[in-house]
């Protein structure tokens, strides 16, 4: 079945459909949701965010568009995570005492994770104090440009400047810290 068809059959409500959907596009909506909350929370958090994904396409089928379902399916899956990681506060990533215990980790991953994770936590803390502010609030507290450029009463566009070159600095201090 095409996307095309699986789309018109659940705008109809066939539930096989959507089943189709969900074999075809799990994956990739799971490595969406795993790259922005994966480390953080459990795999059921994963799973339930994957769930509401295709529950938000089945709700919303009217809205998609078959020839842009993967790019449709991957935006929501983006805010999803986004609306998950925002609404979990147990734990906070800049924190240096951060380590995340999986069961299916070993204890060297688990190390190895510790310590990337305090080379970016250094690295942030590197950077000079404008570029910081609008990196963490774009990356870690998930507010879009828009906002952080209302709120720090800059253009949206020196935003985007300002986390592109944090990026960049944040990439290159990294690539030296690993090849050293």
């Amino acid at each position: 079945m095409t996307d095309k068809a699986a789309i018109r059959a659940i705008r109809r409500g066939d539930a096989d459909a959507l089943t189709r959907i969900i074999d075809k596009y799990a994956a990739y909506v799971g490595t969406v949701i795993s790259s922005i909350i994966g480390g953080r929370m459990t795999r059921e958090d994963i799973e339930e965010t994957a769930s509401d994904v295709f529950l938000a396409l089945w709700e919303n089928a009217e809205k998609a568009k078959p020839e842009k379902l993967r790019s449709y399916l991957g935006a929501i899956a983006r805010n999803k995570a986004k609306n998950k990681r925002r609404d979990y506060k147990a734990e906070l990533p800049l924190e240096n005492d951060y380590i995340i215990i999986d069961d299916l980790c070993s204890p060297e991953d688990t190390l190895t994770e510790h310590e990337e994770r305090h080379m970016v936590y250094q690295a942030v803390l590197d950077m000079p104090s404008a570029e910081r502010d609008v990196f963490l609030r774009h990356y870690y507290f998930c507010q879009p440009t828009s906002k952080i450029a209302e709120e720090l009463c800059l253009n949206a566009s020196t935003v985007r400047m300002r986390l592109a070159r944090g990026r960049e600095k944040l990439r290159v201090k990294l690539n030296k810290e690993a090849n050293s």
